[in-house]
């Protein structure tokens, strides 16, 4: 939530799961909850949602995830996403598959990055939902086609026979 306005308050976060369900019901995909195996703590979500606003890249199938701060680090939004990534592409049966966040977001670049996604500045783009002048309303937008992301799955499983 670091790249957030600010934390969701109990009324929107509610509205944000019904929003995602509905997402499920309609798509056949949406965001799901993160959950830690060993305790069960909610860490956050990670998954599939749309893109659906006036930038050269939509309407497309986007990745994302959001996990509570003290988790960063630990590879979940990678584990997550790379999971995400499989169900879209064996599951779905989509080409492409992007990803953005604000330049300033050196994290999630990275795990795009570790995704194997590529990043072209001609892509780059205002976010809507940033007032014009806002430091973070300059966004990247990374992507991966499905082919790239079989070549990739199949030189990882080689490496680890």
């Amino acid at each position: 939530m670091a790249f957030r306005f600010a934390p969701l308050t109990r009324r929107e976060s509610d509205a944000l799961i019904e929003q995602e369900e509905d997402h499920f019901d309609r798509r056949g995909f949406g965001l799901w909850a993160v959950e830690r195996r060993r305790d069960g703590r909610l860490l956050g979500f990670t998954g599939l949602a749309t893109s659906e606003f006036d930038a050269p890249f939509c309407p497309a199938v986007d990745i994302g995830w959001q996990l509570a701060r003290d988790t960063w680090g630990q590879g979940y939004a990678t584990e997550g996403a790379a999971a995400a990534l499989q169900f879209a592409f064996g599951h779905l049966g989509l080409a492409e598959v992007v990803a953005h966040t604000t330049r300033q977001n050196q994290r999630s670049r990275a795990v795009m990055h570790r995704l194997g996604m590529t990043h072209n500045p001609s892509d780059d783009f205002d976010g809507p939902w940033y007032p014009p002048g806002h430091p973070r309303r300059r966004f990247v937008l990374y992507r991966l086609q499905a082919p790239d992301s079989r070549k990739r799955q199949e030189a990882a499983a080689v490496l680890e026979d």
